[in-house]
């Protein structure tokens, strides 16, 4: 079995080249950075970084059940803040989508992110077998 894309209409397209997501063969599904923009519109949601975070999670959501997963089956997610202040709001909101056995999580602060959004997620998931 080869690698298998994921696509779906319910995230942000790709807008490079590179896939929303990729199935393994070995039951891991990993994601590209996902960024706060809207899928229904293709534009960045208004607000701050709680925004952000919770369109982010919402759209990785989207991407892990095409994928055959979901939220309560990620193993490791990193964060990558424009402003390291933006920490504990960023958090508030990831919490909310984790409520149980969040996973492992890397948070790093950067000079930038693409569209100069405040912050991206990736992460990496079981897929549902």
């Amino acid at each position: 079995m080869d690698k298998q894309v994921v696509h779906t209409p319910k995230a942000p397209a790709a807008i490079g080249p590179y896939s929303q997501a990729i199935v393994t063969p070995f039951g891991m599904v990993f994601t590209a950075g996902q960024i706060a923009f809207d899928p229904a519109s293709n534009t960045l949601v208004a607000g701050g970084i709680k925004e952000q975070t919770s369109r982010i999670l919402e759209n990785l959501k989207a991407i892990l059940e095409a994928s055959g997963s979901g939220l309560e089956r990620v193993v490791k997610t990193t964060v990558y803040l424009t402003d390291m202040n933006d920490f504990a709001a960023m958090n508030e909101v990831y919490a909310t989508f984790f409520p149980v056995a969040p996973p492992a999580r890397s948070t790093v602060q950067v000079s930038r992110l693409p569209r100069d959004v405040r912050v991206e997620i990736d992460c990496v998931a079981l897929v549902n077998r």
